[in-house]
């Protein structure tokens, strides 16, 4: 374990040059830049030159200080660890290039947080590495964008707020996405044909990916409500369909509860889908919404290194309702706004704040998840730097 007490930096941005790693920077020089008190940043990436270009297109100061590492050489990601508490990383699909980095910073004490929505590659993290990183203190914290923060942060408060109400968590909750506007990334598609070839390699994956249970080795809790087919949801009062990213945010909301101890119970239930309308037009429209998901990236998916223009990531936004219900089926509601568009203007802004609270947590080693480590400290800086909103309802 690598001593840092003082080290050259607080948090190093690796992936800086691409797509979601520029947006990153970006908002650290927007909500940080060189002020005073600010943390001590860098940039991070396999080239020298398109560092220096992306930091003077973007307006960062001259000053911001560059860090050669490439995923295909251990030895600079384990110089580039060695010299920060926190590494912020885009540089995915995860399975493909991620393990050299979690193996230094697990091996140096150094935090890490990702965007990561692979669960295959994720667990294999888990039972690799979570014991080794809570002796070295490295704190590993996957699915760091709107995979899964809005979801794992907004059970976490719901939870809290449903103790506060009835003296005991709610057995049941419901995430509802009401309202969504945003597009696919090409790391999104490239990390979901990676997996699919992965299980074709280790078939052993299948039922990782397949449990709601994937990401808590050693408990199986109940039965989950599967949200694989459209129905009526009576307490939101309009259809709902399948929602593309519940198989990640599930498995990462019975994670925390699982690393947390279990604060919402051991029979905890817990299912995501969209919200479309009431009455036959909202049933069609879930039905359609259901058909898309069979082929959601269409004929020509998006490239690595692709994403939406400044105005559709200015315009994007989402509006996710969480609905706790107890055992005598009284019930508590829970939203979750942000502005921007999910995949990468509100995305960039959750990893950075996750980075920031990282550096603040006095939170054990180990792998684990933004609500896990961070909680209400790390919903605190998203209200404050990221422009999302947690709040009870009703």
């Amino acid at each position: 374990m690598t001593d840092k007490s003082k080290p050259e930096f607080d948090i190093i941005i690796y992936g800086a040059t691409g797509y979601t790693g520029r947006l990153v920077v970006e908002h650290f020089v927007r909500e940080y830049g060189d002020k005073s008190g600010a943390p001590r940043w860098a940039m991070a990436g396999r080239s020298m030159d398109k560092m220096e270009a992306v930091r003077d297109e973007i307006g960062a100061p001259a000053s911001t200080p560059l860090v050669v590492a490439d995923a295909d050489d251990t030895a600079t990601l384990v110089a580039m660890c060695e010299r920060t508490k926190v590494v912020l990383t885009t540089v995915g699909p995860y399975q493909l290039y991620g393990d050299a980095l979690v193996d230094a910073c697990v091996a140096t004490g150094t935090d890490y947080a990702d965007l990561c929505g692979e669960p295959g590659w994720m667990r294999e993290q888990i039972d690799k590495h979570h014991e080794a990183a809570k002796a070295s203190g490295a704190r590993i914290c996957f699915s760091s964008g709107f995979d899964s923060i809005p979801f794992d942060l907004g059970v976490l408060m719901l939870q809290q707020e449903a103790k506060t109400k009835f003296g005991k968590p709610a057995p049941r909750v419901k995430g509802r996405v009401r309202a969504m506007q945003g597009t696919f990334s090409g790391g999104t598609a490239a990390s979901l044909t990676a997996t699919m070839k992965a299980v074709a390699k280790k078939p052993s994956l299948i039922p990782i990916l397949q449990s709601p249970f994937g990401l808590t080795p050693g408990f199986e809790g109940p039965s989950q409500p599967a949200g694989l087919i459209p129905e009526y949801d009576k307490d939101a009062g309009k259809w709902a369909a399948p929602f593309i990213m519940a198989t990640i945010n599930t498995k990462n909301v019975h994670r925390t509860n699982f690393l947390r101890g279990h604060p919402y119970g051991e029979d905890f239930k817990y299912d995501e889908m969209m919200l479309t309308s009431a009455g036959e037009i909202g049933e069609k429209a879930a039905n359609a919404a259901a058909e898309v998901l069979k082929n959601p990236f269409g004929a020509k998916p998006p490239k690595p290194g692709e994403g939406p223009t400044p105005e559709e990531r200015e315009n994007g936004h989402y509006d996710i309702l969480f609905t706790g219900i107890m055992a005598d089926g009284e019930t508590i509601k829970y939203g979750v706004k942000g502005r921007y568009d999910p995949g990468y203007g509100s995305t960039s802004r959750m990893l950075g704040e996750t980075g920031m609270a990282l550096l603040d947590s006095k939170a054990d080693g180990g792998i684990g998840t933004p609500g896990s480590f961070l909680g209400e400290d790390l919903v605190k800086r998203l209200e404050k730097r990221a422009e999302i909103t947690f709040a009870l309802e009703g």
